[in-house]
C-alpha cells in the first residue's frame, strides 16, 4: 500500500497520529511559470527540465515525501523511469491549469479573474497515473465562478469514467470583486462547503489544498466537517522559519496534509529540509530549533545559505504572525 493511502485510512478512521501526516512535493510549476520553474542557477539563468526531473527522482528514491505532484508531461517521464512501481511515493499530476496560474515572464493574465482551462487529458494520463490535482479559484464574480463550477462538474464526470482520483485545490481569490480582505477566509471556507454540498462520495476529492488563512479559519473548516481531510499549500518560498512555522501551526490547528512547492524547490538542500520538516511535524523539534539545525547541516556540507541564520529565523508571512 502506498503511504498516501495508508495514511488517509488512518486519518479517516479517527486514529491519526503525527506519523500519519501527509507531505507532498508540488513540482508542477512548469504549468505556471514555464522555463523558470526548475529554479535559478547561481551564475544566472535557470535549471533545465532535465535537472528538474533528476531532482524529483532523487526525492522519490529517498521516499522523502508521500506524494510527488508534477505536470502531466513530467509525470509521464518519471513514471517511464520506473520510479513509482515499488515506491511508497504516489505520483500525482496537475489535472487543470486555470488562467490565474498562467505566470510567464512579462504576462498579466493572473491579474484577471480566474477562468477554467484544462490541458491534461485524463485518457492519456490514466495509463501511468490515477491521481490528480484540480484547482479552482472563486472571486465573488458570478459569471466566472459559475463557469468554474461547471468546469469542475465536467472534470468530476470525466474522472469517474476514467477511474481517476483527485484532490481539490481552492486558491484564495486572485481578483476579487467587492470582497474585503478580512472576509476572504470565511468566503473561501463557505465556497468550499457550498461547492461540495452536492457532490456524493464517489466524486469527492481525497483531500483539500488551501492557503493557510490563520488558525481560526482552518479550525472552522476542520471542525465543521471532520470528514474533509484538509491540507495547506506552501505559497511563496519565504524564510526557512516560515516553512517550519507553517507546518507547526497548520498541523496544530487541524491540517493533515502539506503540499509545498517553492519552499522545497528553492531550498539550498531540499532533502535536508524535508528531513527537518518531518521532525517538526512529529513534534521532535520546534520551528526555531529546526532553522538552527538546518543551517548547521548547510555548514557541514559547505553549502552557502541564502540568508543569515538571524534573517532565516524570522517569521515573515502575515497569516503565521497572527498565530
Amino acid at each position: 500500500m502506498k503511504a498516501l493511502d495508508r495514511k488517509l485510512a488512518s486519518i479517516r478512521s479517527g486514529s491519526y497520529t503525527p506519523n500519519d501526516f501527509i507531505l507532498a512535493d508540488a513540482k508542477d510549476g512548469d504549468v505556471a511559470l514555464g522555463v523558470p520553474a526548475p529554479g535559478p542557477l547561481q551564475g544566472g539563468g535557470f535549471k533545465t527540465r532535465g535537472a528538474h526531473l533528476d531532482a524529483m527522482e532523487e526525492i522519490v528514491r529517498a521516499s522523502a515525501v508521500d506524494v510527488m505532484l508534477t505536470s502531466a508531461a513530467n509525470g509521464e517521464q518519471l513514471a517511464g523511469r520506473g520510479l513509482f512501481a515499488d515506491s511508497p511515493v504516489t505520483l500525482a499530476i496537475r489535472a487543470n491549469d486555470t488562467t490565474d496560474i498562467w505566470l510567464p515572464r512579462g504576462a498579466s493574465y493572473a491579474r484577471e479573474p480566474s477562468r477554467p482551462f484544462r490541458t491534461a487529458s485524463l485518457e492519456r494520463v490514466r495509463p501511468f497515473c490515477d491521481l490528480g490535482l484540480y484547482s479552482v479559484t472563486f472571486n465573488n464574480h458570478l459569471d466566472r465562478d459559475y463557469a468554474t463550477l461547471e468546469a469542475y462538474a465536467r472534470f468530476r464526470e470525466d474522472a469517474l469514467r476514467a477511474g481517476f482520483r483527485h484532490f481539490l485545490e481552492v486558491f484564495n481569490p486572485n481578483a476579487p470583486a467587492g470582497l474585503a480582505p478580512e472576509d476572504v477566509p470565511s468566503f473561501v471556507n463557505d465556497t468550499i462547503m457550498r461547492a461540495l454540498a452536492g457532490v456524493t462520495s464517489a466524486e469527492r476529492p481525497l483531500f483539500l489544498k488551501i492557503a493557510y488563512n490563520g488558525s481560526r479559519a482552518l479550525e472552522e473548516l476542520v471542525t465543521h466537517d471532520p470528514s474533509l481531510v484538509v491540507g495547506i499549500l506552501g505559497g511563496a518560498a519565504g524564510t526557512t522559519r516560515d516553512t517550519f512555522e507553517l507546518l507547526a501551526q497548520a498541523s496544530r490547528h487541524g491540517a493533515r496534509v502539506a503540499l509545498f512547492g517553492r519552499k522545497i524547490n528553492l531550498a539550498e538542500s531540499p532533502l535536508d529540509l524535508l528531513t527537518l520538516m518531518w521532525r517538526v511535524i512529529r513534534g521532535e523539534v520546534e520551528p526555531a530549533e529546526a532553522v538552527r539545525a538546518y543551517h548547521a547541516v548547510l555548514g557541514r556540507k559547505g553549502l552557502r545559505p541564502q540568508r543569515s541564520l538571524e534573517q532565516d529565523s524570522i517569521v515573515t508571512e502575515r497569516a503565521l504572525l497572527q498565530g
